[in-house]
């Protein structure tokens, strides 16, 4: 086992890639963190540079959070320790990537991958909440502060039919959700104030 311990500072660097300022970058957009709410995740991505950058910018971040939650799967025969340690470390990535001096993004996209080889019905409960948030209200970031704080009780009742989580996926689920919330302070306090933007559909 100690031969691959490299496993946590691989997830670590997959969560790191800003594929959101790529891909502006690469459109001839820029640099997004000093456009928009200066955000390098895909909400910020679609406002600055279109909805094809933005679905291409949570497609990648979601991967890079898949793959690594894969990878600590298939090197770790399915322990979900191990799977959940990977996810953390992906998701710590994308919030404190070392590229940007440890100023990423908010965490949901890759979020939403890490946990789609953990507990996809808890992520499938969670996209619901978040299409039924904005559908009615039409706060992006609304219907991602809901979703994640409900994401543990999801977890815990949908990781498997009969069987609680362990709790090293309890914990691990609690420390993103918690690490999601904090990321989106500023976001609660512009809801507050009700100076949030809302989504605008055609």
């Amino acid at each position: 086992m100690k031969s691959i311990w490299w496993i946590l500072p691989a997830a670590y660097l997959l969560g790191s890639i800003p594929f959101g300022l790529l891909i502006v970058k690469a459109m001839g957009g820029g640099d997004v963190r000093d456009k928009g709410s200066g955000n390098i995740g895909a909400a910020n991505v679609t406002r600055t540079a279109g909805k094809l950058a933005g679905i291409f910018t949570l497609l990648l971040d979601a991967l890079k959070g898949y793959a690594a939650v894969w990878l600590a799967g298939h090197f770790f025969r399915g322990s979900a320790s191990w799977m959940i340690a990977a996810g953390v470390a992906a998701v710590l990535g994308h919030v404190f990537p070392v590229w940007l001096r440890f100023r990423g993004g908010k965490g949901v996209a890759t979020s939403l991958g890490v946990f789609l080889p953990i507990a996809p019905m808890a992520v499938a409960g969670a996209a619901a909440i978040w299409i039924l948030i904005v559908a009615f209200w039409r706060y992006s970031s609304l219907g991602s502060i809901v979703a994640a704080a409900l994401l543990p009780v999801l977890v815990f009742f949908l990781y498997a039919p009969g069987f609680e989580p362990p709790r090293t996926v309890t914990f691990g689920t609690v420390f993103i959700v918690l690490l999601v919330l904090v990321k989106h302070r500023s976001n609660m306090e512009r809801l507050m104030r009700g100076e949030e933007n809302r989504l605008k559909f055609p």
